[in-house]
């Protein structure tokens, strides 16, 4: 029997996938449940990951002319059944506000006090209250293209949570834009997926299929939703961004109209977009190994960390001094057009202290003691290697070295992440093998299935809601690149003209 490998984490990713997630999470310190059911606590090193792809989001969307805004968290009854999809397509998830302030109950316990005059939704996303807001600033397509982001917070009543994945509460941005013509608004759609579509691939490390949802698939009260799906380390696809063109039926619901150049009164057309945090809960399921969290340089909260070594007392003075003098000239050397993240770990607690590093995922790993000092060299592991492969280097060296050192680490993980994808992707035109490629093997790991199918689809709902009831696989995209092909529908046999992304999905 072949012996077991130690790893940091219990259980491995192929013993319990969805256990070894939770674990990471918390081996690497990022979140914790709240009190409340179902939301979360971000601690800190979590947080940071967030601030992180905030910014780098953030730059991209202000770069194509976005302005940022806010809105309220409370949102009017009345303006989510102004548009009958939307409140639809909402209503299961929505928590609602329907008592104002405390008071003593007649067991002296607190109860609610007096009826609001009209309930209050506390918001799932937010057209209705941002279209009510443009139909007061929108009068003339002077004002147009209006272009506002907000980063916010909102609440969708999960009966099944997980961590990062799927909380009653999460943070995001949504993105809101009014336009004069339709086209101008279809543009705005593409061009804000491929803003999505380059943050997974450039910063996240995280190969992305771009295309549009099916029908049943859409964002309630959408004309088309644009999207970005990504493979998990199970094989099931992880929706990481979507963009929306909203025609104008949110513009026709609100009152969004301006008067053209002809002095002609038009409905705006408008979109909306957005990303969340669930795109950290892909970060960890896209890169993690079962000695915990890997992360891509880009967004690393750290991407470097220092470890002093002194096992003599009278040997610390001069590494931490030398130690400091190193952290200061890294934390001066830009990385893509940002200073370099540094920690130093001060901490004599022995080995442990380099397995937290590793099981938190930073990129860098640099030990350094009396006898590196006397060569001026650093001792530096990779956390996209095994986690003994460490190598020395000069001091100078790796300064000059350490921007291409973790463009390597990026770009290997994205390769690694797509030859992944590319490996567990699969043309599929038998009914049978379909039914079996999504079928579990093992009925105590239901988790281990196939991954993406690529098939054809004939376009009808039907079709769709059979395999959805049978297999709980969605049509994930219909992809934007999927060539015409004559093909038989999957499910029902009838003529099909292109395949479409079929997986499990969270």
């Amino acid at each position: 029997m072949a012996q077991k490998v130690k790893t940091a984490i219990t259980p491995t990713r192929e013993e319990d996938y969805p256990e070894w997630y939770q674990q990471v999470v918390k081996a690497a310190d990022m979140a914790e449940n709240s009190p409340v059911r179902g939301c979360m606590v971000i601690k800190p090193w979590g947080y940071a990951l967030w601030e992180n792809i905030q910014h780098e989001l953030d730059d991209m969307f202000k770069a194509s002319g976005v302005k940022n805004a806010y809105f309220p968290l409370f949102i009017p009854l009345r303006f989510l059944e102004k548009e009958a999809e939307h409140v639809e397509g909402f209503a299961k998830e929505c928590a609602v506000v329907t008592h104002h302030r405390l008071e003593k109950g007649p067991n002296g316990g607190l109860v609610p006090g007096g009826p609001l005059t009209e309930p209050l939704v506390v918001r799932p996303t937010s057209e209705t209250i941002i279209g009510d807001a443009f139909a007061k600033w929108v009068t003339s397509y002077r004002d147009l293209p209006l272009l506002i982001n907000q980063w916010a917070n909102v609440v969708r009543w999960e009966m099944r949570t997980r961590i990062f994945l799927r909380t009653s509460e999460f943070l995001w941005q949504e993105g809101h834009t009014a336009h004069a013509t339709a086209q101008e608004a279809r543009d705005r759609t593409s061009m804000m997926l491929t803003v999505y579509a380059r943050l997974a691939e450039e910063l996240l490390a995280m190969p992305v299929l771009r295309g549009s949802k099916s029908p049943a698939e859409r964002f309630p009260g959408a004309v088309d939703t644009q999207c970005i799906e990504a493979m998990m380390q199970d094989r099931k696809a992880l929706q990481a961004g979507t963009s929306h063109f909203l025609g104008q039926n949110f513009a026709k619901a609100s009152g969004i109209r301006f008067q053209n150049a002809e002095e002609k009164e038009e409905l705006a057309w408008t979109t909306s977009w957005g990303a969340s945090t669930r795109l950290i809960g892909g970060v960890i399921m896209t890169h993690g190994d079962d000695d915990g969290l890997v992360l891509p340089p880009r967004i690393a909260p750290a991407q470097i960390v220092l470890l002093p070594i002194a096992h003599k007392e009278e040997d610390r003075p001069n590494v931490m001094a030398y130690v400091d003098q190193l952290a200061a000239e890294l934390g001066q050397t830009l990385y893509h057009g940002r200073p370099l993240r540094v920690e130093v770990d001060r901490r004599d607690i022995g080995g442990a202290r380099g397995w937290e590093w590793i099981k938190k995922g930073v990129p860098l790993r640099l030990e350094i003691g009396p006898r590196d000092i006397a060569s001026d060299a650093v001792f530096v592991g990779r956390r996209d290697k095994a986690h003994k492969e460490k190598s020395a280097m000069g001091r100078a060296q790796f300064i000059a070295q350490v921007g291409g050192l973790l463009d390597e680490i990026q770009a290997n993980l994205l390769a690694r992440a797509r030859a992944f994808r590319e490996a567990n992707t699969r043309p599929i035109d038998d009914r049978g093998e379909f039914y079996a490629y999504f079928t579990p093997q093992n009925a105590e790991k239901p988790e281990i299935h196939g991954g993406f199918a690529m098939a054809h689809w004939c376009g009808a709902a039907e079709c769709e809601g059979k395999i959805k009831e049978d297999l709980t696989v969605t049509v994930r995209c219909i992809p934007f690149d999927a060539p015409e092909e004559a093909g038989r529908c999957i499910c029902c046999g009838k003529e099909s003209r292109r395949r479409v992304v079929f997986a499990k999905a969270y």
